[in-house]
């Protein structure tokens, strides 16, 4: 699939490579860390890829947070705190999230999830929308950074040789 996605990108016409970049970065499971990862593959400024994957990947972050908050907010009006039978990942997060709260499950769990997926399923555990906002998009960034910054260190790397 990074292939596939790799192969979009430098498809695209050079000044349109960005774009590509945070369409694939808003791809849960690819986001920011992968998609700076392939800016940089396909030969964008590091900075390039790195700030249009982390801008694709917050913004579909974004439309998860909001519609978990109204979603949350629908099933609660009128009726108290729902409570529903958790999956088995959703219970893992569960407790993560009662463990680290919402920066620890922003900073750690896209290790084991997507941002789009913790993100919604904080709010929808009450945490504050604003707070996984800010948390999330800091989470995002460092993840970013990380990965475009190590896939830059390996083109460098290869050219050496």
């Amino acid at each position: 699939m990074l292939e596939a996605l790799s192969d979009f990108a430098a498809g695209l016409p050079a000044w349109a490579q960005w774009i590509g970049i945070m369409l694939i970065s808003a791809i849960p499971f690819v986001e920011s860390y992968f998609g700076a990862a392939i800016g940089v593959l396909v030969g964008l400024h590091p900075v390039v890829a790195i700030v249009a994957a982390i801008a694709g990947n917050a913004v579909s972050m974004l439309g998860f947070v909001f519609a978990a908050d109204a979603a949350r907010a629908k099933v609660l009006h009128g009726r108290g705190e729902a409570r529903a039978e958790l999956s088995p990942r959703r219970a893992r997060l569960k407790r993560m999230f009662d463990r680290f709260g919402v920066p620890g499950v922003s900073l750690l769990g896209q290790t084991v999830l997507p941002s789009q997926i913790t993100s919604g399923a904080m709010v929808s555990f009450g945490a504050s929308r604003n707070a996984v906002i800010l948390w999330q998009c800091i989470s995002i960034v460092v993840w970013g950074v990380a990965f475009g910054l190590l896939a830059l260190g390996g083109v460098e790397l290869l050219a050496l040789r």
